[in-house]
């Protein structure tokens, strides 16, 4: 085996391909191959998006294991540690599990250089395979057509939203989007569209591969009957009285919509039943979407980091108002349009902490503080420096808001953990926001 652990096997992975990001199939396709891992011997969900991508995964992953199947879930990116990349019945991969894989994927790749995305795609396909799971949910990292994930023909292929961003490998407009998220459809196979929104693109490619496109507000339908309810109903079927989903927002709905109408096309040999669903939706838990993570002061986590993202957080933040003040904690990506983000949440807050990533691709908090309100920035710096100055100067019925990136909320849990050690609550551990090892 080329290295004993898994931090050293992710850093050798990061440099051994000259692009971080370089889409295509035919390289990860060719080890796919050597491996037998092109055929799975087992169901397919396929998910692509915008927004919505990891929430919707969770949700299919929840509902099926309520329903008895053995799943293999494989999202990216990850909070805390790589190992909540690849889930089976949900539980996050072992180290030794990972190990094992990656050095069966080393051995077959010969001359064949791999990103560290298609490392870990392939590693999730060879695990789900020595788990003999029933069903593999997997979630597009990029686009759709050129992402590693494509490799495999999707049984039923899901786009939970399109939006505009990464504009650099995607295109810079709905339409382009669109073509390229639709790039998981397949012949013959059906295609769900969950958003209200749909860009042309997405008919025009289902058109011409024969795929069978089920759309919300179309072909399904879904609507809240009160605070905690709602219901969803198509043609040849009603599920009523469905609880609210575990994750938190009004747009989990979309999201879960179009998953009961994927699961629904699935050829699952035994039918997923209202009781089922139900359970399945409640119990469904995913970190850092509107998670609230209890204290003296409240940290609200959301890995928002576009414009249709920090929407959807704004909105929930008016209508979740709190006793004290609202703190905004952001990091950001060179990637990102900075002002798209922090436009619709300016009113939200009372003041702002700017986290510096320390890297060289992301937005330098000086640049970030340019486009806020003078004199509303009250600190810039390390993870640290912001969750000490938190401590010192917010206090009860206030509210930080982390949101940004992946990165920004797992700098600051990091961080909290160092300098708040007691603050993770025994349910903040179980729902994967606080580590408990290594």
């Amino acid at each position: 085996m080329r290295f004993e652990n898994l931090q050293d096997w992710l850093r050798w992975q990061e440099s051994l391909h000259p692009r971080a990001i370089d889409p295509g199939l035919e390289r990860v396709g060719r080890v796919a191959l050597r491996l037998g891992l092109d055929r799975p011997d087992c169901l397919t969900l396929t998910v692509a998006g915008t927004n919505g991508k990891g929430s919707s995964v969770a949700c299919a992953e929840s509902i099926l294991r309520a329903a008895g199947y053995r799943t293999g879930a494989y999202t990216s990116p990850h909070l805390l540690r790589y190992n909540e990349r690849i889930r089976i019945d949900g539980v996050d991969s072992s180290d030794h599990q990972l190990l094992r894989a990656f050095d069966a994927i080393d051995q077959a790749r010969g001359g064949i250089t791999l990103s560290y995305f298609e490392f870990g795609t392939l590693a999730a396909l060879y695990l789900f395979r020595q788990a003999s799971v029933d069903v593999q949910l997997l979630e597009v990292g990029l686009g759709g057509r050129l992402d590693a994930v494509n490799l495999v023909d999707a049984d039923v292929a899901l786009v939970a939203s399109i939006g505009l961003d990464h504009a650099e490998w995607l295109g810079h407009d709905l339409e382009t989007i669109g073509r390229e998220k639709a790039g998981i459809f397949r012949t013959e196979r059906p295609a769900v569209f969950a958003a209200s929104a749909m860009p042309g693109s997405i008919a025009e490619v289902a058109g011409a591969r024969g795929s069978r496109l089920v759309r919300a507000g179309e072909h399904f339908h879904w609507s809240r009957t009160g605070d905690s309810h709602w219901q969803w109903r198509a043609a040849d079927r009603i599920h009523a009285d469905l609880p609210l989903p575990g994750i938190p927002g009004d747009v989990q709905l979309a999201n879960a919509a179009g998953v009961i109408a994927a699961l629904g096309l699935l050829p699952l040999p035994r039918p997923i039943g209202d009781e089922t669903l139900r359970q399945g939706l409640a119990e469904v838990r995913l970190g850092g979407r509107l998670q609230r993570l209890p204290g003296t002061v409240e940290w609200l986590l959301d890995v928002a980091h576009n414009a249709d993202s920090a929407r959807v957080l704004a909105d929930w933040l008016i209508a979740h108002p709190v006793t004290g003040r609202r703190i905004g904690v952001i990091g950001l990506m060179q990637r990102k349009d900075p002002a798209a983000v922090l436009t619709p949440l300016c009113d939200c807050m009372d003041g702002w902490l700017l986290l510096d990533l320390r890297d060289a691709e992301a937005w330098s908090p000086e640049t970030l503080a340019g486009l806020l309100p003078t004199g509303r920035v009250h600190r810039q710096g390390e993870a640290t420096a912001l969750v000490d100055f938190s401590e010192r100067n917010l206090g009860a019925g206030d509210q930080l808001v982390i949101f940004g990136s992946f990165r920004t909320v797992e700098q600051m849990l990091v961080a909290r953990e160092v300098l708040l050690p007691n603050a993770g609550t025994a349910a903040d551990r179980e729902s994967g926001l606080v580590s408990s090892g290594p």
